[in-house]
């Protein structure tokens, strides 16, 4: 019995930590998805003639305004209840209720107004609201059918400033749907037609979204608060906090938060005085104020069970968070179960998504959790299965999932061994259904990447197209009104035709440096699950002969390596000194597998500062695996496995790695014909990662390899050259 509880809880621990490096990748964090306020778009223009007004006054009964632009558009943030009042010296004061949050469309009666626009052009501005508004209300729903809106929207003779609207809610799209170097892009061409605040701070959010935290400051830093409304202002202390925040700039975010909360009281602007009062909380709670953390979430808590109860719950869940990592549990458990009851109230109205925080079987599974913790395992066992219960309904696999295994857990900690085997079995059944799941959402990622690039193609092809039309137009424009000057004419219109030429080749340049990018992330991806995989066997060797201790060891190694794996995962080049502390980790667990196999040595030139130099991550861990797997395993007497790092010019460095195993040629006899294939998979994806990253950073590295002597065990000697930045 005590083997069996020995291996189950191994498979588990393993499994556990597979799924996290694998999907942890994937995940760049939540976007806080606040349904209940929205971007309210709208329109004010002459009831006849269609005509736009400019500098309508915009304001909402919370104090927050703007005003149209000369398009007679606005953007302002609202909800469902709030009242605009709209006010112009040319006519009298309209009050408007928000019913939704599609567009408005405000008409006015016909006064002295000149009529500024002409048929065709109302039919055009209709159109390309009508396209604007489709757009908009798939935006949550179909991404690619947004899209292809936004694309129909710039297919036509539009102004700079719709362009710029246009995009802006295109970096919106791209946003929700987390792809937030799109959306800078989309940011980025808005401001490029109209240098809006609005798109100023949405570039710099999407900025913070992508971890481009320097970024997000200079971009918040570049904006002018003095022209900023109320509530934009406070969005704009919040934003910088968030981003200083992230940096571990504590001192600063905290001035932020603490100006932004001032703006927010003082105009009333009761959303962001509670969003400022849990942000001073959380970051105090970083900083270890656990006191002053306490004082702000109850502020917190307290002002969002005014608002609404989606808030009051949202709240709930963050403070319980802080009480889980500060092992409060009482207080995390009555929040918990506050939540639950909250969650139960906003289901009657709306579906929540199994990826949202807010899910009663994420709460009843933290309740049992937190229970567990308190070694209450009585009360910990109903609210596991109540989670089961709850996920098994809403198709949750993952929560699920967690929620077997704690219960599995609980049951042997109670003492009830039969029930736990039982339950612990369920348990392996849902890791396939798991396994099944994640393939599904992997094709399902690849296919909406595509179908977002063909979209994005299509958009920008549609803005050249209507770049080089412009142009050809301005030029007819010149021949007819001034025949006498053809010549400079056609002069400028080859300068703009190069112009856009230049540009297309810039644009086509960037495409391929993100092409690339992605497929570095592709080949990334592929590396580290075979790397983990074939690493793992030697844990399963141990787990399988009982060795408890080998393996507690082994895995505690091996865990090491994961986090810093994990760490680097993400980069093209990381500094020369961790790729050597990752060697050293790898080879050494290695070494512990076969130490009756080969012996190893790792030699750095003194004279070589191992901080100066880059190296792709991973790079030389898959040769030294086929050394370790395919030559020295197969020795008949004990190996050596040797690694030199030398000098070769003052900016060249080579990477020698040597093993007398029994060479390439015996290795690829013995192999199967599954392992052939697995292996040529993996020097592959290696052979294209550097030619990608030669392609992208001019001739960085060279890999050769060849036979390491001319002996029967002729072995293998790997050499790669790294050229300094």
């Amino acid at each position: 019995m005590c083997v069996r509880t020995f291996k189950t809880n191994y498979t588990t621990l393993l499994f556990c930590l597979i799924s996290f490096f694998i999907f942890s990748q994937n995940t760049k964090g939540e976007i806080n998805k606040n349904d209940d306020l929205f971007s309210i778009r709208g329109s004010v223009y002459m009831q006849d003639s269609r005509s736009p007004i400019e500098n309508v006054s915009i304001e909402l009964n919370n104090g927050v305004y703007t005003t149209t632009n000369h398009d007679g558009k606005f953007t302002i943030k609202a909800k469902v209840g709030d009242k605009l009042v709209i006010r112009h010296q040319e006519f009298e004061t309209i009050n408007y209720t928000i019913k939704s949050n599609e567009r408005i469309s405000i008409e006015v009666a016909t006064g002295n107004r000149r009529n500024q626009t002409q048929t065709r052009d109302n039919k055009i501005n209709r159109r390309f609201n009508d396209m604007i508004d489709s757009a908009d209300v798939y935006l949550r729903k179909d991404a690619r059918k947004s899209i292809k809106f936004i694309g129909d929207a710039l297919n036509a003779d539009i102004s700079t400033s719709q362009s710029a609207e246009a995009h802006e809610l295109l970096g919106d799209i791209y946003v929700y749907w987390q792809q937030y170097d799109l959306a800078i892009s989309a940011y980025k061409t808005s401001l490029q037609n109209s240098k809006t605040s609005s798109a100023k701070l949405k570039l710099a959010k999407a900025y913070s979204h992508n971890d481009e935290f320097k970024k997000s400051i200079e971009t918040y830093k570049n904006i002018d608060v003095k022209v900023l409304s109320n509530y934009n202002k406070s969005i704009w202390f919040e934003g910088i906090g968030d981003s200083y925040k992230k940096i571990k700039e504590y001192t600063k975010a905290i001035k932020a938060y603490e100006d932004g909360l001032e703006v927010a009281k003082n105009h009333l602007i009761a959303p962001k005085v509670t969003d400022l009062n849990s942000k001073l909380a959380q970051v105090y709670s970083e900083q270890g104020q656990i006191s002053k953390a306490k004082d702000y979430f109850s502020n917190s808590l307290n002002l969002a069970e005014k608002e609404n109860k989606k808030r009051a719950v949202e709240e709930q869940i963050k403070v319980a968070e802080f009480n889980s990592v500060n092992e409060d549990y009482e207080s995390e458990i009555v929040l918990r179960k506050q939540a639950v009851e909250g969650i139960k109230d906003i289901e009657i109205d709306s579906v929540i998504a199994n990826e949202s925080p807010i899910t009663s079987q994420k709460q009843n599974y933290k309740i049992g959790t937190a229970y567990l913790l308190k070694n209450d395992i009585g009360s910990a066992i109903p609210y596991f299965e109540k989670s089961i219960e709850e996920a098994d309904k809403k198709n949750d696999l993952d929560v699920k999932l967690d929620a077997t295994r704690k219960l599995s857990e609980a049951h042997f900690r109670s003492g009830n061994t039969e029930k736990g085997i039982e339950i612990n079995n369920d348990y392996k059944n849902i890791v396939d259904e798991v396994y099944a799941l994640r393939l599904q959402k992997i094709s399902r990622a690849a296919r909406f990447s595509k179908s977002i690039a063909e979209q994005q193609n299509r958009i920008t092809s549609l803005e050249s197209d209507r770049a080089l039309s412009r142009s050809k137009y301005e030029l007819t424009q010149e021949r007819n009104k001034r025949q006498q000057l053809i010549i400079y004419s056609l002069i400028g219109g080859l300068v703009l035709l190069l112009i856009t030429g230049y540009m297309m080749f810039k644009y086509i340049k960037q495409q391929r440096f993100a092409n690339n990018l992605l497929a570095l992330k592709s080949l990334r991806s592929q590396m580290n699950p075979h790397f983990i995989f074939n690493a793992l066997n030697s844990v399963n060797s141990f787990i399988a002969t009982n060795d408890e201790r080998t393996a507690n060891k082994y895995l505690s190694d091996f865990s090491q390596l994961m986090r810093a794996v994990l760490e680097n995962s993400e980069e093209d080049f990381i500094p020369l000194k961790k790729e050597i502390e990752l060697l050293n980790l790898y080879t050494k667990l290695e070494h512990f597998r076969f130490q009756d196999k080969f012996d190893y040595g790792i030699d750095v030139d003194e004279s070589i500062d191992v901080e100066e130099f880059q190296i792709p991550p991973m790079l030389l861990q898959p040769y030294i695996e086929n050394a370790v797997w395919h030559g020295l395993r197969y020795k008949k007497d004990k190996g050596h496995l040797n690694i030199k790092i030398q000098p070769k010019s003052k900016d060249e460095i080579t990477i020698t790695i040597t093993d007398d195993g029994i060479g390439r040629e015996r290795s690829k006899a013995l192999k199967t014909e599954h392992q052939k294939k697995q292996n040529s998979k993996g020097m592959n994806n290696i052979k294209k990662r550097v030619a990608i990253l030669n392609e992208m950073y001019k001739d960085k590295v060279d890999v050769s390899i060849s036979d390491f002597q001319d002996l029967e065990d002729a072995g293998t000697k790997v050499v790669v050259t790294l050229k300094k930045d």
